[in-house]
């Protein structure tokens, strides 16, 4: 395994090479002595398989209950009053040096030993801020750079001083928008999620809408010298390329998304990159767009060099339940059948795990098409089946009933909460929205998470997941209103924001959608005019909207009535209907209506496709110290495992994080932190000394906001 990281690590560790697959115990004088190097964390996740693996074993099972607290750094720009601000980044580590984003979107390099701050960006483009998971780094041994995604601009920077390169594009960045537009789309992408290095090339892919008029979700390779396109893979294809038949004669004109915002990985041995893509857009109806829908939902092999598609298996077939690939890829090396095989794994959303010949495609595991139910939405096609991987089993529960209420809701509640199951549709995977609410298990965003999966150096793969309900249903989109051809301040907002702030404007019940009544009280008008153009951590911009458009909206939101002339709006691509939001369901005291596990962490071993053990992930206090036993929570982020027989992970609610012991799923070790944090770990040692870091940015789930980057080691 340790190929992938012979890329970016120095020439002294070589020996990885030979030593870094077995599955044995250390060897003396080879990896036992692994902690006398110092280890970069050089990439997003560890390596480019994105395997989230250290063979790093200074801190271990014996040991980890002596951590402590080595250094902190405030990265700065958190919104600590109204709780909005996240940080999701995973910081990698260059010859010593920390490389990461603050909770205000800029970039930073601080000591990796010490969390002293080297530089850090003040970037002030006309754009809007953003939630990103780090940055990418590449090198030819004599210039140094570190590509950051900042709004719609992907910047080349010095490593050394973090100053724009000038020849990189337009002065030292490059804008994502450029290429990407299609008749009818709004302008709104970012980038993220850290691309990939292929010799001179920085693969990306980019954060889209999830509205009608979404842009297309492109892959594009840009020469890191100069920022120049490549090659470009279009995930919709247009006439002539393969796939066009899975949409209608205009899908490409008509339809966007179907892009890679949530990261690859890459075999640079072989040259081939492997890319996931999301749904195509809008997220719950594809009338305007009947067919299988490739590439939406894809896990994509392609030459990296040249962008040519080798291979690719789509995982839900005509996409209306937002159901993308939620996480990078993994790659690592499995017995199977007698043989050696290279394998390429992706996770669903719906809790299952996809295993492939990293070469041919082929699935290592029986996946068999199985008949899910029709839509009743006028003009919905519905696919007749969908993919359902036989093995390994999935890691999520895959249905939810009555039976399946939490047994912590008792008395008319109880009774209520079953009246409205019994009114439902639920009970399976891959129903269609309908008129009535319809339930998700797991929930619209999934059980795993963008923080993916971890695999240890015996292919052991470790998942957390959550399982929390929630429902939604299909309505008419707003239709204008009045005789003077204007739509209200109030329209607008339904059609743009009460999807997630709700109908009435009052938020979401877990704080993940801030209720927006009252607002006067905590914002003002241009605070909340400037967040609708420019957007903030996860609220995209409004750039689809008129600045007349986003002024009616507020003017609303602030008591105001107002209307905007129609034929001084843009023309956007629309469908005839919305949806009536993302609505997790809890109960009165705010825990998730279902049964626990609310949050857990599952080891399988990807030889045989078995799961090993699997642990609640997280806990509520307050029912532990009522002799509840752990729920697990909601949870986002991943995990990172060791050589020394541990798992690193944070990204539970309850503002912890935990060393696990990797074979038994035991908790060995666990701490507080400033914030809680939605992020994976890295794991690196200087000068001799393992440390664990962890970005503490909350702001999710009713959680503080923070801006800390906190690092552990041995005293």
């Amino acid at each position: 395994m340790f190929r992938y990281i012979l890329y970016v690590l120095s020439p002294a560790v070589v020996v990885l090479t030979l030593i870094g697959t077995s599955s044995g115990p250390p060897e003396k004088g080879s990896l036992a002595d692994i902690d006398k190097l110092d280890q970069d964390w050089a990439e997003y996740n560890g390596g480019p398989d994105r395997n989230h693996y250290s063979p790093l074993t200074q801190i271990d099972t014996g040991n980890v209950s002596q951590l402590k607290v080595a250094w902190e750094y405030a990265s700065g720009g958190a919104d600590t009053v109204r709780n909005t601000t996240q940080l999701q980044c995973n910081p990698i580590v260059i010859n010593g040096v920390l490389y990461g984003v603050s909770a205000g979107s800029q970039a930073f390099a601080l000591e990796a030993a010490t969390g002293r701050e080297l530089w850090k960006t003040n970037l002030t483009d006309d754009t809007f801020s953003m939630t990103s998971r780090g940055v990418t780094h590449w090198t030819d041994g004599k210039a140094s750079r570190i590509f950051f995604g900042y709004g719609s601009y992907l910047y080349a920077l010095d490593a050394r001083t973090g100053k724009p390169i000038a020849t990189f594009g337009n002065g030292g960045k490059i804008n994502l928008r450029d290429g990407l537009e299609r008749p009818g789309a709004d302008d709104y992408v970012i980038s993220n999620t850290p691309g990939v290095i292929y010799k001179d090339l920085i693969i990306m892919g980019t954060r889209v809408n999830e509205s009608a008029a979404a842009l297309p979700g492109d892959i594009r390779a840009y020469n890191v010298r100069t920022g120049r396109v490549v090659w470009a893979f279009r995930t919709v294809p247009r006439p002539g390329e393969y796939g066009y038949d899975t949409w209608p004669k205009d899908g490409y004109k008509n339809v966007g998304a179907a892009n890679n915002w949530m990261g690859m990985a890459i075999d640079r041995k072989r040259g081939i990159v492997y890319a996931p893509t999301g749904s195509a857009a809008f997220d719950f109806y594809g009338g305007n767009r009947p067919g299988s829908n490739l590439f939406a939902n894809c896990l994509l092999a392609l030459d990296a060099g040249t962008g040519k598609r080798l291979w690719h298996f789509q995982t839900v077939h005509h996409d209306i339940w937002d159901r993308d690939i939620p996480a990078p890829p993994n790659l690592f090396t499995v017995v199977h059948g007698g043989k050696k095989i290279d394998a390429v794994s992706v996770l669903s959303k719906q809790g299952f795990l996809f295993v492939f010949d990293r070469v041919t495609g082929k699935p290592l595991f029986p996946i068999e098409e199985r008949a899910f139910p029709a839509s009743d939405i006028p003009g919905e096609q519905a696919w007749p089946t969908q993919p359902i991987p036989l093995k390994p089993a999935p890691f999520t529960r895959q249905s939810f009933t009555e039976k399946d209420l939490s047994p912590y809701i008792t008395g008319n509640e109880r009774e209520e909460i079953v009246a409205e199951i019994r009114k439902a549709k639920t009970g399976q995977p891959f129903i269609p929205l309908g008129w009535e609410r319809t339930i998700f298990f797991p929930g619209t965003d999934g059980g795993p998470q963008w923080g993916g999966a971890a695999v240890d150096e015996n292919s052991i793969l470790y998942v957390p997941a959550k399982e929390n309900p929630v429902y939604s249903a299909i309505k008419d989109a707003p239709k204008q209103q009045g005789t003077t051809a204007s739509v209200t301040g109030k329209k607008l907002y339904e059609a743009n924001c009460g999807a997630c702030h709700g109908a009435t404007r009052e938020g979401s019940h877990d704080g993940t959608y801030p209720s927006l009544l009252n607002l006067s009280v905590r914002s003002n008008e241009p605070a909340v005019h400037q967040l609708l153009a420019k957007g903030r951590g996860m609220m995209p911009a409004f750039t689809q909207l008129k600045e007349a458009e986003r002024k009616a909206i507020v003017d609303f939101l602030f008591g105001k009535e107002s209307a905007v002339a129609t034929e001084d709006r843009p023309a956007r691509t629309t469908v005839p209907y919305s949806h009536t939001g993302y609505n997790r369901w809890y109960d009165s005291k705010g825990y998730p209506i279902s049964q626990p596990p609310w949050g857990t962490l599952t080891a399988i071993n990807m030889h045989t496709g078995d799961h090993l053990w699997q642990v609640p992930l997280g806990e509520y206090p307050e029912l532990t110290a009522q002799g509840v036993p752990p729920t697990g929570t909601d949870n986002y982020g991943g995990a990172v495992v060791t050589r020394g027989g541990l798992l690193f992970i944070a990204a539970s609610r309850d503002e912890q994080i935990r060393a696990i012991d990797r074979r038994t799923g035991k908790t060995l070790w666990q701490a507080p932190l400033p914030a809680a944090g939605y992020a994976t770990p890295s794991t690196y040692s200087v000068n001799g000394k393992q440390y664990v870091v962890i970005a503490c940015g909350g702001g999710k789930l009713k959680t503080r906001s923070g801006d800390k980057y906190v690092a552990f080691a041995l005293p």
